[in-house]
Protein backbone atom coordinates (compact mmCIF):
# COMPACT_ATOMS: atom_id res chain seq x y z
CA UNK A 1 0.00 0.00 0.00
CA UNK A 2 1.22 3.60 -1.17
CA UNK A 3 2.38 5.99 2.01
CA UNK A 4 1.08 9.32 1.25
CA UNK A 5 3.87 11.73 2.58
CA UNK A 6 3.60 15.49 3.18
CA UNK A 7 6.42 17.03 3.07
CA UNK A 8 7.10 20.92 5.27
CA UNK A 9 10.21 22.37 4.45
CA UNK A 10 10.92 25.79 2.97
CA UNK A 11 14.78 24.67 1.21
CA UNK A 12 14.39 23.08 -2.30
CA UNK A 13 17.20 21.50 -2.24
CA UNK A 14 15.96 19.46 0.96
CA UNK A 15 12.23 18.70 -0.35
CA UNK A 16 14.41 17.82 -3.95
CA UNK A 17 16.66 15.50 -2.06
CA UNK A 18 13.78 13.89 -0.43
CA UNK A 19 11.86 13.16 -3.99
CA UNK A 20 14.98 12.03 -5.65
CA UNK A 21 15.69 9.79 -1.55
CA UNK A 22 11.83 7.98 -1.90
CA UNK A 23 11.69 7.76 -5.92
CA UNK A 24 10.64 4.02 -6.28
CA UNK A 25 9.69 3.03 -3.05
CA UNK A 26 6.20 3.16 -1.77
CA UNK A 27 6.42 6.26 -0.59
CA UNK A 28 4.28 8.55 -2.68
CA UNK A 29 4.72 12.79 -1.83
CA UNK A 30 1.45 14.01 -2.24
CA UNK A 31 2.33 17.89 -1.01
CA UNK A 32 4.96 20.22 -0.26
CA UNK A 33 5.08 23.25 1.50
CA UNK A 34 7.22 25.70 2.27
CA UNK A 35 6.46 27.34 5.90
CA UNK A 36 4.08 26.62 8.78
CA UNK A 37 0.82 27.75 7.43
CA UNK A 38 0.93 26.15 4.07
CA UNK A 39 1.61 22.75 6.08
CA UNK A 40 -1.17 23.16 8.29
CA UNK A 41 -3.42 24.06 5.34
CA UNK A 42 -2.24 21.03 3.03
CA UNK A 43 -2.33 18.83 5.77
CA UNK A 44 -6.04 19.55 6.52
CA UNK A 45 -6.54 19.33 2.58
CA UNK A 46 -4.55 16.23 2.34
CA UNK A 47 -5.13 14.03 4.75
CA UNK A 48 -1.48 12.31 4.49
CA UNK A 49 -0.37 9.10 5.86
CA UNK A 50 2.48 10.92 7.55
CA UNK A 51 3.91 15.02 7.43
CA UNK A 52 7.77 15.16 7.89
CA UNK A 53 8.18 19.15 9.24
CA UNK A 54 10.91 21.31 9.60
CA UNK A 55 11.09 23.63 12.50
CA UNK A 56 12.67 26.54 11.15
CA UNK A 57 10.19 28.18 8.34
CA UNK A 58 9.67 31.89 7.07
CA UNK A 59 6.09 31.60 7.12
CA UNK A 60 5.08 29.89 10.61
CA UNK A 61 7.30 27.47 12.18
CA UNK A 62 7.08 24.24 11.95
CA UNK A 63 6.06 23.61 15.95
CA UNK A 64 3.27 25.99 15.70
CA UNK A 65 2.41 23.97 12.81
CA UNK A 66 2.75 20.82 15.07
CA UNK A 67 0.13 22.03 17.72
CA UNK A 68 -2.37 23.04 15.23
CA UNK A 69 -2.55 19.78 13.27
CA UNK A 70 -2.15 17.84 16.20
CA UNK A 71 -5.24 19.85 17.70
CA UNK A 72 -7.21 19.84 15.29
CA UNK A 73 -6.20 16.63 13.24
CA UNK A 74 -4.83 14.14 15.75
CA UNK A 75 -5.06 11.40 13.87
CA UNK A 76 -2.43 13.01 11.10
CA UNK A 77 0.71 11.73 12.31
CA UNK A 78 3.60 14.33 12.00
CA UNK A 79 7.42 13.58 12.11
CA UNK A 80 9.96 16.65 12.87
CA UNK A 81 12.84 17.08 10.53
CA UNK A 82 15.66 19.23 11.39
CA UNK A 83 18.87 20.67 11.39
CA UNK A 84 18.90 21.28 14.55
CA UNK A 85 19.73 19.01 18.00
CA UNK A 86 18.18 21.42 20.15
CA UNK A 87 16.99 19.88 23.55
CA UNK A 88 14.08 22.94 23.36
CA UNK A 89 12.52 21.61 20.29
CA UNK A 90 12.72 17.88 20.96
CA UNK A 91 10.82 18.10 24.37
CA UNK A 92 8.22 21.00 22.57
CA UNK A 93 7.81 18.31 19.49
CA UNK A 94 7.58 15.61 22.22
CA UNK A 95 4.99 17.58 24.22
CA UNK A 96 3.10 18.77 21.32
CA UNK A 97 2.59 14.86 20.18
CA UNK A 98 5.24 14.21 17.45
CA UNK A 99 5.65 10.91 16.31
CA UNK A 100 9.10 11.25 16.17
CA UNK A 101 12.77 13.62 15.53
CA UNK A 102 15.10 13.25 12.69
CA UNK A 103 18.04 15.07 12.39
CA UNK A 104 18.73 15.76 8.46
CA UNK A 105 22.12 14.09 8.68
CA UNK A 106 20.18 10.74 9.19
CA UNK A 107 20.68 8.25 6.85
CA UNK A 108 18.88 7.40 3.67
CA UNK A 109 17.14 4.14 5.38
CA UNK A 110 16.67 5.64 8.75
CA UNK A 111 14.60 8.07 7.10
CA UNK A 112 12.13 5.87 4.90
CA UNK A 113 12.16 3.27 7.68
CA UNK A 114 11.18 5.71 10.39
CA UNK A 115 8.53 7.13 7.40
CA UNK A 116 6.98 3.50 7.28
CA UNK A 117 6.51 3.28 11.06
CA UNK A 118 5.15 6.51 11.93
CA UNK A 119 2.41 5.77 8.77
CA UNK A 120 1.80 2.80 10.37
CA UNK A 121 0.70 4.39 13.59
CA UNK A 122 4.38 3.69 15.57
CA UNK A 123 6.71 6.25 17.45
CA UNK A 124 10.26 6.48 16.22
CA UNK A 125 11.32 8.44 19.61
CA UNK A 126 14.71 7.03 20.58
CA UNK A 127 15.33 6.62 24.38
CA UNK A 128 18.09 8.51 24.51
CA UNK A 129 16.18 11.39 22.97
CA UNK A 130 12.99 10.70 25.66
CA UNK A 131 15.81 10.63 28.67
CA UNK A 132 17.42 13.91 27.28
CA UNK A 133 13.96 16.07 27.88
CA UNK A 134 12.82 13.88 30.88
CA UNK A 135 13.21 16.22 32.83
CA UNK A 136 11.72 19.38 30.83
CA UNK A 137 8.60 17.30 30.39
CA UNK A 138 8.18 16.24 34.51
CA UNK A 139 5.58 18.90 35.67
CA UNK A 140 7.13 22.05 37.43
CA UNK A 141 5.92 22.42 40.86
CA UNK A 142 3.36 25.00 40.24
CA UNK A 143 -0.37 24.30 39.62
CA UNK A 144 -1.27 25.06 36.20
CA UNK A 145 -4.29 27.11 37.39
CA UNK A 146 -1.93 29.28 39.35
CA UNK A 147 -1.06 32.57 37.12
CA UNK A 148 2.62 33.39 36.87
CA UNK A 149 3.31 36.91 37.16
CA UNK A 150 5.18 37.50 34.22
CA UNK A 151 5.67 40.98 32.85
CA UNK A 152 5.21 41.85 29.40
CA UNK A 153 8.98 42.19 28.04
CA UNK A 154 9.42 38.71 29.88
CA UNK A 155 6.27 37.09 27.93
CA UNK A 156 8.51 38.10 25.11
CA UNK A 157 11.40 36.67 25.93
CA UNK A 158 9.62 33.60 26.90
CA UNK A 159 8.27 33.17 23.69
CA UNK A 160 11.29 33.72 21.72
CA UNK A 161 12.98 31.11 24.27
CA UNK A 162 10.32 28.59 23.51
CA UNK A 163 10.93 29.11 19.77
CA UNK A 164 14.62 27.72 20.29
CA UNK A 165 16.24 31.09 20.22
CA UNK A 166 19.86 31.30 22.40
CA UNK A 167 19.96 34.41 24.33
CA UNK A 168 22.01 36.07 21.98
CA UNK A 169 19.40 35.81 19.73
CA UNK A 170 16.70 37.04 21.83
CA UNK A 171 18.76 40.23 22.35
CA UNK A 172 18.87 40.67 18.71
CA UNK A 173 15.23 40.23 18.46
CA UNK A 174 14.14 42.27 21.03
CA UNK A 175 16.56 44.72 20.70
CA UNK A 176 17.78 44.71 24.24
CA UNK A 177 21.09 43.82 25.56
CA UNK A 178 22.37 40.21 26.39
CA UNK A 179 22.58 41.41 29.72
CA UNK A 180 19.24 41.90 30.04
CA UNK A 181 17.92 39.03 28.49
CA UNK A 182 20.02 36.86 30.84
CA UNK A 183 18.48 38.35 33.85
CA UNK A 184 14.65 37.64 32.50
CA UNK A 185 15.32 34.12 31.99
CA UNK A 186 16.56 33.60 35.27
CA UNK A 187 13.34 35.74 36.30
CA UNK A 188 11.24 33.64 34.25
CA UNK A 189 12.82 30.24 35.42
CA UNK A 190 12.35 31.08 39.29
CA UNK A 191 8.78 32.52 38.47
CA UNK A 192 7.41 29.59 36.68
CA UNK A 193 9.47 27.08 39.16
CA UNK A 194 11.71 25.03 36.86
CA UNK A 195 15.33 24.89 36.70
CA UNK A 196 16.49 25.27 32.93
CA UNK A 197 15.00 26.89 29.86
CA UNK A 198 13.58 23.78 28.11
CA UNK A 199 11.41 23.09 30.96
CA UNK A 200 10.29 26.45 30.65
CA UNK A 201 9.81 26.21 26.67
CA UNK A 202 7.58 23.33 28.22
CA UNK A 203 5.71 24.80 30.73
CA UNK A 204 4.63 27.52 28.25
CA UNK A 205 3.21 24.97 25.62
CA UNK A 206 1.21 23.28 28.34
CA UNK A 207 0.45 26.90 29.18
CA UNK A 208 -0.76 27.96 25.75
CA UNK A 209 1.42 30.97 25.56
CA UNK A 210 2.72 30.09 22.25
Amino acid sequence: MTIKLLIADDHEVVRTGLRTILDGTDIEIVGEATGGEEAVRLAFKIHPDIVIMDIRMPDGDGLTALGRIKLEKPEIPVMMFSSFDNPTYIARSVALGASGYLLKSTSCEHLIDSIRKVADGESVWTREELRRVTGALATPRLNQDVEVPLTQRESEVLRQLANGLTNKEIALALEISYETVKEHVQHILRKVGVSDRTQAAVWAVRQGLL
